[in-house]
């Protein structure tokens, strides 16, 4: 595969993902002010954070306030992270590599995109149904994954967008428990409080993990919630989860069997992986929650500037394409 279209077909993973996930957090974020007791303000500081773009969002905005959050997050354009820049550059990426998609799958992200353009045309932010229109995206991107579940021949087009959009995932995992940690409550005794467990619950949700976490763990408790958001091998969205399948993505692409490496992307994710393996949630909580999360990330940049560099370095065109979020 060129590494022109190995580069689009990853890029296209990514985005779709990380459009995914921010329809994800607004939609969660909403419920949740809607269960928030009246005199507790809305907390839209945490989800800036959380995204990595803080120092964008301060730079622009004074106020945290809904309207101007939720338009930062997802349609304003000079928010290279936005909804609406996402979903452009999915399908911008989609149609340079045209010709290996399914009609359906290209057909369905021309309509996401003329959704979300749509929603950005007419303030959707300021009005009543922006909940709805953030839950209508987040089915439009999974229904899109489904066509193509379905319809996509497994070559290694199919692999470059599943390790994309597992690495993406993996790293917005850890960004959205991370909210947790942003979130001040307004005092120390409310630790385990109703409130507190509102926000935890939340975040749940925000992951589609509040049933499964019913089913595994039964009562809600953090050092539970992190072992299932970053150590459980059976969750989808677990951070150990989509490193496990992002590994054999690569290994699969590099044509790599048995044990050993084939190249620095093997080698660097697969010691991650081998990482979060041998680790128990104690192991977590011990060195930080903030500062493990943190070094997560930082990791995974790492193991997608790698990527770069055995797969699509050649390509100097889509140089640029190189992960945003540190």
């Amino acid at each position: 595969m060129l590494s022109r279209v190995a580069n689009s077909v990853y890029w296209l993973g990514r985005y779709l993902e990380r459009s995914e996930n921010y329809s994800r957090f607004i939609d969660v974020n909403f419920n949740l002010m809607l269960d928030l007791p009246p005199n507790v303000k809305e907390q839209w500081e945490p989800l800036i954070r959380a995204t990595g773009d803080y120092d964008l969002y301060t730079s622009h905005y004074e106020s945290f306030d809904r309207e101007t959050a939720i338009y930062f997050l997802a349609f304003d354009k000079h928010n290279p992270n936005s909804l609406i820049s996402s979903v452009t550059n999915a399908r911008e990426n989609a149609r340079m590599v045209r010709e290996i998609l399914t009609k359906e799958s290209w057909e369905k992200l021309n309509e996401l995109y003329l959704f979300v353009k749509d929603g950005a045309d007419k303030e959707t932010w300021k009005s009543e149904g922006a909940v709805r229109f953030f839950t209508d995206v987040k089915y439009g991107i999974q229904l899109l994954y489904g066509i193509a579940d379905n319809s996509v021949a497994r070559t290694e087009g199919w692999y470059f967008s599943h390790l994309g959009q597992y690495l993406e995932r993996a790293d917005k995992t850890s960004r959205i428990l991370d909210v947790k940690y942003h979130i001040l409550l307004p005092s120390a005794d409310e630790v385990g409080s109703p409130l507190d467990f509102l926000h935890w619950t939340a975040l749940l949700k925000s992951v589609s993990g509040f049933n499964i976490y019913r089913r595994f763990y039964g009562k809600i408790d953090p050092f539970h919630i992190v072992e299932l958001l970053v150590l459980n091998k059976y969750f989808p969205r677990s951070v150990f989860f989509c490193l496990t399948n992002a590994e054999i993505c690569l290994r699969t692409i590099s044509g790599t069997s048995g044990k050993g490496y084939s190249n620095s992307s093997e080698k660097s994710l697969g010691a991650l992986q081998s990482q979060l393996e041998y680790q128990d949630v104690n192991d977590v909580i011990s060195s930080g929650l903030h500062e493990y999360l943190d070094g997560l990330q930082i990791k995974i940049n790492k193991i997608s500037d790698t990527i770069h560099d055995n797969f699509f370095k050649l390509n100097s065109t889509f140089t640029n394409q190189k992960n945003i979020q540190e």
